[in-house]
Order: structure tokens, then sequence, then C-alpha cells
């Protein structure tokens, strides 16, 4: 442990004190003498911490924040509080363990969300409309392990792809298979942003599925209820070599449905959705957290945290809020 004030190693207990929770060790810098405490699991929460965890644990299966705050008999502001501190710490706990990841194939694709209105009823010219409306959530996921590698948090522009790119290779370390979609911004010719940041150092592939109706079912009227038919499916290789039984992005489109099913913000046709931008990035910030170190996956019957050795059992949900970053 460190001074929070000069970083200096030099430290000495200096008494301690009892809060709801637990006994908290007090120290002292013997640099600078300044006095601080250890570092506390929420502790900018100041409900007990297992009913804390409780909270936390039905935000990741899907509870809305009002029926959390109900079931666990506090206010929904409080709620809230523990989405706060329980995301920033989630956050900080993903940027400080997926790093220098060797990974041997990633999936990308986005999943739809919006923030306090849909996309039509913002107005472009208004900055402050940037942050309501669609905000969609890039994801890349390893195919084997299903860890999350990393996420990003945007509108469906170049900006966003750029960002999330840049970020997506700063974790891993090596060369690797990439697939996406058709999307533009991921692999146009002029502005693909994979070749502008990878460039040759990563085995690219495409797939790009065709849905419709009208073409099978002339006579079918469309509507929004309608399901689509898969007409078609082409694959491409695009940079490298990568290979070609591998480019898919079907996983990661089975892990936006778990997105779906886990997180209110995201189910369709419903009042859960996110009022603030802030409150959304927190929210995903911790499912992501959860979904790989604390969610078994059925695909090898462990935590995807597990399966890329960044872990060698299960968290629970106090684990997870407690573990240093």
């Amino acid at each position: 442990m460190n001074c929070r004030c000069c970083q200096s190693e030099e430290i000495k207990k200096f008494g301690s004190f009892s809060n709801r929770n637990r006994l908290v060790q007090r120290y002292q810098c013997l640099r600078c003498g300044k006095t601080f405490s250890e570092s506390q699991p929420l502790a900018g929460v100041r409900v007990a911490s297992d009913k804390a965890a409780m909270v936390v644990q039905m935000l990741c299966e899907g509870v809305g924040v009002r029926a959390a705050g109900r079931l666990a008999g506090v206010n929904r502001n409080t709620v809230l509080n523990i989405l706060e501190t329980a995301g920033q710490h989630c956050g900080e706990l993903l940027n400080a363990r997926l790093v220098n990841l060797k990974v041997s194939s990633i999936e990308i694709d986005e999943v739809f969300g919006f923030v306090n209105c849909l996309e039509m009823n913002t107005d472009p010219d208004d900055p402050k409309d940037q942050m309501y409306g669609d905000q969609y959530v890039f994801l890349g996921m390893e195919r084997t392990s299903k860890l999350i590698v990393h996420y990003e948090i945007g509108k469906r522009n170049s900006g966003t792809t750029n960002d999330f790119l840049r970020g997506l290779k700063a974790r891993i370390d090596g060369r690797f298979q990439l697939t996406s979609d058709g999307f533009a911004d991921y692999c146009g010719v002029n502005y693909g942003w994979v070749k502008q940041i990878f460039g040759e150092q990563v085995d690219y592939g495409i797939e790009i599925k065709k849905y419709g109706l009208q073409d099978l079912f002339p006579k079918m009227k469309r509507t929004r209820e309608t399901p689509a038919v898969l007409q078609w499916c082409k694959r491409r290789a695009v940079i490298g070599n990568p290979d070609m039984s591998k480019v898919t992005v079907n996983h990661m489109e089975r892990a936006n449905l778990s997105v779906r099913l886990f997180n209110r913000r995201f189910t369709r046709k419903t009042l859960g959705y996110s009022k603030c931008l802030r409150n959304h990035r927190l929210a995903v910030a911790l499912q992501i957290a959860h979904f790989n170190f604390c969610r078994v996956h059925s695909a090898h019957g462990k935590t995807p945290a597990m399966a890329a050795g960044l872990a060698d059992h299960v968290w629970t949900v106090a684990e997870l809020l407690a573990m240093a970053v």
C-alpha cells in the first residue's frame, strides 16, 4: 500500500475505526505525515455491504432500478448510488485486468440502445442532444473463452469505431484473427478503421448476412413484428490469412442477446431504458465485469475470466466489489 499523497511505501499503522461493515485500518505516511484509511469496497455507499452486493446481483440479472429498490427495501436513489460506485469500480477493474491479453480470435459487433429518447427525437445541431438518442455498445469478444475484451459506448459512427478499435488493440498482445460484419467503418475501402489501426498485423475477415422477406414471399406484408429471414451469408478475407471456418460473428451476436437479457436498460419496448448517459456507461461496465468474472458460461462451464487464465475460481459479487484494482 502506498501513501495517496506522495506515493511513498514508507507507512505505519495509525489506529482504526469501525463502520457498519468492517473494522477499517488507518495508516500514516512516514515521509509526509499524512494519514489515510485502507481502501474499502463500495466506500461511497452507506448501506451494509451484503445488501449492496444483493442490489448489484439483481441489477446484473436484469432487474430494473426501481424493482431492485423495492426488493431490497432501499430507496431508488440508494440503488443509483450503488450503481455509480460499483460501476466505477468495475470499470477500473476491467482496465487494470484486461491488459496484454493473448488471444487467438476476436469477434466484434454493436448492440443498439438509446438514452432518454430515440434518435429521431433529438436535435442534431444541439450539442446536449449528442448525449441522448441512439447509443451503441461496441463489443469485442474472444471466440473460445467468451471473454469480453473491450467495449466502447457512443454513436454508431466513425469516431466511436476509431476509439473502440484503438482500445481493443491496446489490450491485446500479439497477432490474432479479427472478424466483423460488413459495417463500412470497419472495412470500407477508403475509411475502414481496421486497416488504418491494425495495418497488416491482424488476420481480418468479414461476414455479411442478407435478411429479408420480399424476395421469398412477395405477397407478405412486412411489419415490425414479422421475423426476418436469412437469405444468404457471404464471408470474405480482407487482411492477412484468416481461417475462413472461424470467420463468423454468431458467437458475438449470442453475447449481444445476453446483454439484452441481463441488463434492463437494453430490454426493448419497456420503460427501463437509460435516462442519462453516465448511468448507461456505469451499468454496462458493471454488467461486463460480472459477465467476465462471475457468470459461468455454458460453452465451457467456467467464467470467461477462468477460461482466459485471468481467474482461478468463480468470483462472487462480493469478491468482485472488494477486489483490489
